[in-house]
């Protein structure tokens, strides 16, 4: 656990050098992925402030100032993850939100906000982010709650993580077709549920080929 005996400061971020390494590597879009001021007030000790919500805002301001870092380094898109919204839904209504919404403050770009549960979801439809991302093949999600959020892009996790057999590109097709019942195609990024860092690399690999493969199915559908 994060002690804080001092000022929360702005942080020089490895993801800032590793992020100017992979745009000087490629020109498509690249995502950076920070963690959310809530989430981080929640995992520290306050030896500090003696408020909880005074801790969010000052994370709040740190992470603001590591957003607009990323942007400038080349980042297109910046994640930010907040899972202990969903644990802690109560608090994350008082303050929460307001705390994302600092960290958003004159980010002009696409910035993701990634709850990992949803007893929280509907209060997302009225922060700052433009997108929100859905962890939903694991949990085997009821889609129609993507209608709580019909200003938001959902990126909608499409892929099984803790599943080590390999999606077949039909599987993959039938999720995002799921999707399409309750969100319009052109407020839906497919992608995998979250990281593959625990997964063996054909495994990751095969995964990332058949969730390209399951939307390439559903594209031609549409188009046809």
């Amino acid at each position: 656990m994060p002690r804080i005996a001092g000022p929360i400061k702005r942080r020089h971020p490895v993801e800032l050098r590793d992020l100017r390494v992979l745009r000087a590597g490629t020109d498509r879009k690249i995502k950076a992925t920070v963690p959310g001021p809530f989430t981080m007030g929640r995992q520290a000790q306050d030896d500090y402030y003696g408020d909880e919500e005074a801790v969010a805002m000052a994370y709040a301001e740190a992470v603001n100032a590591e957003i607009k870092d990323l942007f400038a380094a080349g980042a297109d898109v910046v994640q930010i993850d907040e899972p202990w919204m969903q644990q802690h839904p109560d608090k994350a209504r008082r303050y929460g939100v307001k705390a994302l919404d600092r960290a958003l403050e004159g980010v002009t770009a696409v910035v993701h906000d990634k709850p990992s549960g949803y007893s929280f979801l509907p209060e997302l439809e009225q922060c700052k982010a433009q997108q929100i991302s859905i962890e939903a093949a694991q949990p085997r999600l009821d889609l129609q709650i993507l209608r709580q959020l019909p200003s938001k892009t959902i990126v909608l996790g499409v892929i099984d993580l803790a599943d080590m057999t390999v999606e077949t590109p039909q599987v993959v097709a039938a999720r995002i077709r799921n999707a399409l019942d309750h969100v319009p195609g052109d407020r839906l990024v497919v992608a995998p549920d979250c990281g593959m860092k625990y997964l063996p690399r054909p495994v990751a690999f095969g995964k990332m080929k058949t969730m390209a493969e399951g939307a390439a199915l559903v594209r031609r559908e549409l188009l046809t």
